[in-house]
């Protein structure tokens, strides 16, 4: 039987949204693996726009599903239809976005909230004892949510702290 797997975006883009490569390599091997990927993101704005050339915010204003959908071809869900029955695990792949769209730890620490669809779907993903996978940065959601969650995030000194 074919695994069908939650994949959540954060937009588009590695400095305002889900990073291109990551979120693409998750569903390159999702493919190669025989799984379905379901691509997901908040129906929310983004907390600002990068242009990415210049590295700076800009004024625009962007939303997360929308700009998601960039990555999804357009098959994409809005994060509130998620619904965990009838899938077999959970990847959130990396890139600011998880942490300015998904949840306040880019300005919040570990006192940053996290998105309540992206709460929902991993709390629903955990009591179901199903798999779930964290890339890059997405792992501070699991260590804000759940207590005694241990996670890495790199081998950077200024992170050992």
């Amino acid at each position: 039987t074919t695994k069908r797997v939650a994949v959540v975006l954060a937009g588009c883009g590695v400095f305002d949204g889900s990073e291109i490569h990551e979120a693409s390599a998750v569903l390159v091997q999702l493919s190669r693996d025989g799984a379905q990927a379901e691509v997901y993101a908040p129906n929310i704005p983004q907390m600002h726009v990068v242009d990415h050339v210049k590295g700076q915010p800009t004024p625009e204003q962007r939303n997360v599903l929308v700009e998601s959908a960039r990555i999804a071809r357009g098959n994409i869900k809005d994060l509130a239809t998620l619904d965990v029955k009838g899938l077999d695990a959970l990847i959130i792949p990396g890139g600011f976005g998880v942490a300015k769209n998904l949840s306040t730890w880019a300005t919040q620490g570990k006192n940053c909230s996290i998105c309540k669809e992206v709460e929902a779907a991993l709390r629903a993903f955990h009591a179901a004892h199903k798999p779930i996978g964290l890339c890059c940065i997405s792992p501070v959601l699991a260590a804000k949510i759940f207590p005694g969650c241990e996670v890495t995030v790199g081998h950077d000194k200024e992170c050992e702290q």
